[in-house]
């Protein structure tokens, strides 16, 4: 005797539903979840053709039910309880308002004193740590050696510091 595909899929949901349940819950750890993926099993199962699973429908609905588990443990890994105490713990990569506002102010300040340099010195200077140019680049650019370089830098760099300790910003 034939079956219609409705009651074909209804026969099998009553055959296996129950141990696809208690199947899926050895790996989702929960009844809820096991539900879900024995639901999406058999949303499976209505879209395929039954001639091509009708012959071995236990082991399909089972192998479509651990890969269905494996997906939803997948994504749940990858997923972060956000609680109240995740959240206190959790810190923000960017700084804080106050911090981003007296790292402002350091920056106007060390600028401030980068022009006070010679003219030679505030180049060097700016084309290291403003443009990130190399020694050999910077040696290029300002028409130095590249021993040279390094000397103004050294230089520009002792003369920053001594002044930002006496204003006490260091």
């Amino acid at each position: 005797m034939t079956t219609t595909k409705e009651e074909w899929i209804a026969d099998a949901m009553e055959l296996f539903e129950g141990a696809l349940i208690r199947y899926a819950m050895l790996f989702t750890n929960s009844e809820d979840r096991a539900r879900d993926v024995v639901q999406d099993t058999f949303i499976k199962l209505c879209k395929q053709e039954r001639k091509k699973v009708e012959k071995y429908i236990k082991a399909w609905l089972y192998k479509v039910c651990r890969n269905r588990s494996l997906e939803v443990l997948r994504k749940e890994n990858r997923m972060m309880e956000l609680t109240d105490s995740t959240l206190i713990k959790t810190t923000s990569k960017t700084p804080s308002p106050a911090v981003q506002a007296e790292q402002n102010d350091q920056i106007h300040m060390a600028l401030a004193l980068v022009d006070t340099l010679p003219e030679k010195q505030q180049e060097v200077v700016r084309l290291k740590f403003q443009h990130q140019l190399s020694y050999k680049e910077i040696s290029e650019v300002a028409n130095v050696t590249v021993t040279n370089v390094g000397f103004l830098l050294h230089t520009a760099l002792k003369t920053l510091r001594m002044q930002m300790q006496k204003t006490g910003e260091v």
